[in-house]
């Protein structure tokens, strides 16, 4: 396409990312603080946390500067003191509190404390929220209902043991089966509590004519997992009245260190990679609704400027690797992150403000984030239709006595391998698999009931019709896990397997336990490989032996491998380089704009190197005027006379905007006055427009003739 063209067609096309977002919402932050200039973030939607008595006037504050307004309050946690000490119905509630084995409450700071959930509970919660359907919030969002592993020793848990197995309370750290009966009822508490809530808005909903939505905010299985937690995640899909999720994945939750080639060390991309996706795949096929978050810093305060912005373009990009996902919370608390003091990267005895350069970065990236739903979706990666089977399950062989194994080898020892060579696996949620079309475009699944376990039979159905189909099921397990023997469905009457991998394989036709190996399962075949997968992870050699044996035998999967993932969403182009992987590396060319770089050069060429991070603007595909702003830019008229547009953004920062221009403009204006900085490129036909941003529209006004 010749430029004169591209640039004709820029002139018939408005590009206003927060005009089209208006609806879907994509672009989401959560804030416990009032509107403040510092903070205004042009997200679409301004999720006002906390249900305490400020919270109908920081409603009104947001709503009044034009954002949506949604609600979140903690679910395993808050200000609940009411609920605590009885004042709310007269009960005290304090045997409700999470318990450590030594009697110590489980707190969250003075008397605030991780609860374990009574049946009243959840309409505690219902009350709280009902002041926000009040005053017209769009949709609630429930945080992070979360059960400690180390938790299950307090009275209130105790007696919900006995109401729930109709057995006395056992110790949880006293055998793997105690230790897997309490998760399950650490599951199922809040799950209940969950279904009150839902409820009770959906009364609401009817009783009014409104139609607020409901969505959990909550880590992902692996990270919850990883650190011992308990949640009900892919269950609370199928709970009437619930929309969807935000996968509250970030820099804290993906630099938790993992095993891969016997090495343990943060991996905060792939992680983050396996996270999202984990995410992603819990809510395909169910109708359900996810937006994904990423930490511009983290919880950490100690970390420096240049350690957040590396591990934020690490989880953004990880992020944004999942194309089917196209909504964002952008942000938690940017209060913290325009107004906080952390670690300076040159000299980390001294606590600085966000530097100017990555304040304007920001406000590009979540700009750019409302264009993300594009039509057209290419990869450049290895091999694709890898999948990775999880199981919630897997949060329920955490803590003494044997716990699964501490760094997720079961997972990671598995994934990894294919992540490094550049294939984009995806974790496959057990208890989904029987969705209609849920395993549609899999090739190779990998599986092992090391670390988890099936919580029904009905999924080894579908597994093995899908195997029948033409799938590759590699199974890989030694068959040691000492969960295996917990009073579950496979060994209790009628059925009577040692593992449920045995049930599985009768499924498949093979017998309960055939020859290691390649074994032909109607149009596909299952590759069984008798071995631990947390021993392949601590091996040094351990990656390299699972990607020769599987691709040996997986002959349906079309083998190839990368040093990169790499994928074209529209005119965007999201590129991730791999650390630990040999190979050439990928090199792009073209004309682009990277969104890291704080200049926002045009590149022709891109080397996708080991660890590198590119969020790239290809401008032979790229259709608007605007190719970058730093703030919310609307457009309001593009011809041959010139360009003109709003732009609002965070008080105090620099503003940005590259604009596409046929000729070098005869003047340029903001409000009228003229704009110093900028700068013209002919050979592109761009123009580069800086100047300080106000958190109210300014006219952009840029004149050719």
């Amino acid at each position: 396409m010749t430029l004169s063209l591209l640039f004709a067609l820029s002139l018939t096309q408005t590009f206003s990312p927060s005009q089209k977002a208006s609806d879907q919402e994509r672009t989401v932050f959560q804030t416990g603080s009032t509107y403040k200039d510092r903070i205004n973030i042009r997200a679409k939607v301004a999720i006002v946390y906390g249900i305490d008595k400020s919270m109908p006037e920081r409603v009104l504050a947001w709503r009044k500067r034009g954002y949506k307004i949604h609600l979140m309050t903690g679910v395993a946690w808050g200000e609940y003191q009411d609920y605590y000490y009885g004042r709310w119905d007269g009960i005290n509630h304090e045997g409700e509190v999470q318990t450590r084995q030594n009697g110590e409450k489980v707190g969250h700071g003075g008397d605030v404390y991780y609860m374990s959930p009574g049946a009243s509970y959840g309409k505690y919660l219902a009350a709280g929220v009902r002041r926000a359907l009040e005053v017209g919030v769009e949709a609630v969002h429930l945080e992070e209902p979360e059960f400690w592993d180390f938790g299950g020793y307090g009275p209130g848990f105790k007696a919900e043991w006995k109401d729930y197995y109709k057995e006395d309370w056992q110790d949880p750290a006293s055998s793997p089966d105690a230790r897997w009966r309490a998760a399950k009822l650490m599951y199922f508490q809040y799950r209940r509590a969950l279904q009150q809530v839902f409820d009770s808005i959906q009364e609401y909903n009817k009783a009014h004519g409104t139609h607020v939505r409901c969505y959990v905010p909550t880590h992902s299985l692996l990270n919850y997992a990883h650190w011992g937690i308990v949640s009900p995640e892919s269950s609370l899909a199928k709970l009437n009245g619930c929309d969807g999720y935000i996968a509250q994945v970030w820099t804290g939750t993906s630099r938790t260190p993992n095993y891969y080639q016997g090495i343990k060390k943060e991996r905060t991309f792939e992680t983050a990679f396996l996270e999202y996706g984990s995410m992603q795949n819990l809510i395909r096929s169910t109708g359900r609704g996810v937006w994904y978050l990423a930490d511009p810093i983290e919880d950490n305060p100690d970390h420096d400027w240049g350690d957040y912005r590396n591990n934020y373009h690490a989880t953004l990009l990880a992020s944004l690797l999942q194309p089917e996902v196209s909504q964002f919370e952008v942000m938690p608390w940017p209060e913290r992150i325009f107004n906080g003091t952390y670690p300076s990267e040159a000299d980390k005895t001294k606590r600085v403000p966000i530097p100017n350069s990555y304040a304007t970065e920001l406000q590009v990236v979540i700009n750019t984030l409302k264009d993300m739903k594009q039509p057209s979706v290419k990869w450049q990666s290895g091999s694709q239709g890898i999948g990775v089977m999880v199981s919630d399950s897997l949060m329920f062989e955490r803590g003494g006595p044997t716990a699964s194994d501490d760094d997720m080898g079961h997972v990671y020892g598995l994934a990894l391998p294919f992540v490094k060579r550049g294939m984009p696996v995806q974790p496959v949620q057990l208890e989904n698999v029987s969705l209609p079309h849920y395993l549609e475009g899999l090739k190779l699944i990998l599986m092992t009931y090391e670390g988890m376990k099936p919580l029904s039979a009905d999924v080894h159905t579908a597994i093995a019709k899908w195997v029948r189909g033409g799938g590759t099921l590699a199974f890989v397990d030694a068959d040691k896990d000492p969960y295996l023997r917990v009073r579950e469905w496979w060994n209790t009457a009628p059925n009577h397997y040692k593992t449920p991998r045995e049930h599985l394989f009768e499924e498949l036709g093979v017998g309960r336990t055939p020859t290691a190996g390649n074994t032909p399962v109607g149009r596909g075949k299952l590759i069984y490989l008798q071995r631990s997968p947390t021993e392949i992870s601590h091996d040094r050699a351990g990656s390299a032996w699972l990607i020769d044996q599987v691709r040996q035998q997986a002959k349906n999967l079309r083998w190839s491998e990368s040093t990169s993932l790499i994928v074209h969403r529209g005119p965007y182009v999201v590129a991730a380089g791999m650390d630990e992987t040999s190979g050439p590396e990928t090199v792009l060319k073209g004309q682009f704009i990277d969104l890291f770089d704080p200049e926002l050069r045009v590149q022709n060429t891109v080397s996708v190197g080991p660890s590198s991070r590119h969020f790239l603007v290809d401008l032979a595909k790229f259709r608007g005027a605007v190719v970058a702003a730093g703030g919310e830019i609307v457009q309001q008229a593009s011809n041959d006379e010139g360009w003109t547009g709003t732009i609002e953004g965070i008080a105090d920062t620099q503003g940005v905007v590259v604009l596409r221009a046929k000729d070098e403009p005869k003047s340029v204006t903001l409000d009228g006055a003229p704009i110093q900085n900028h700068a013209y490129d002919a050979s592109h036909h761009l123009l580069w427009l800086r100047f300080p941003n106000l958190p109210s529209p300014q006219v952009v006004r840029v004149t050719y003739r």
